[in-house]
């Protein structure tokens, strides 16, 4: 397997270039009611903890756990979703998984959102 090495880096049809550093290093959209991946990158497995609760497991290994993640759904205004820290006792975020968790506040229970999404920026091990 033969490595490039980029500063920048412009996908076919795009007009703009942009830095590596600034290209996510795992995406994924998520069917929380069906515990599916619709499409992800750098994203190997989802795993359904609980209802809503999912662990995404990653293909690659971050390089240490000093990543940004983002995150949401599609949900009514009673439904937040977190970020979970790596596991559900939230401890320190892992390089090999983070989890997602969507709560209704107004029902007190955790749920199976249509939709969730989560971006990962950071450095690949």
């Amino acid at each position: 397997m033969s490595t490039i090495t980029v500063t920048n880096i412009k996908a076919t049809g795009e007009t703009a270039s942009r830095a590596v550093s600034g290209v996510a290093a795992a995406w994924v959209n998520i069917n929380g009611a069906s515990s599916a991946v619709r499409d992800s990158l750098n994203v190997a497995s989802l795993v359904d903890n609980s209802t809503g609760d999912f662990r995404i497991n990653y293909t690659s290994d971050m390089g240490n756990a000093n990543y940004s993640i983002a995150f949401g759904g599609k949900w009514d205004t009673s439904i937040r979703v977190f970020y979970n820290g790596g596991n559900t006792n939230y401890s320190d975020p892992s390089t090999s998984f983070s989890e997602l968790a969507s709560f209704n506040e107004s029902a007190s229970a955790y749920v199976d959102p249509d939709y969730l999404w989560s971006v990962i920026h950071g450095d690949l091990a």
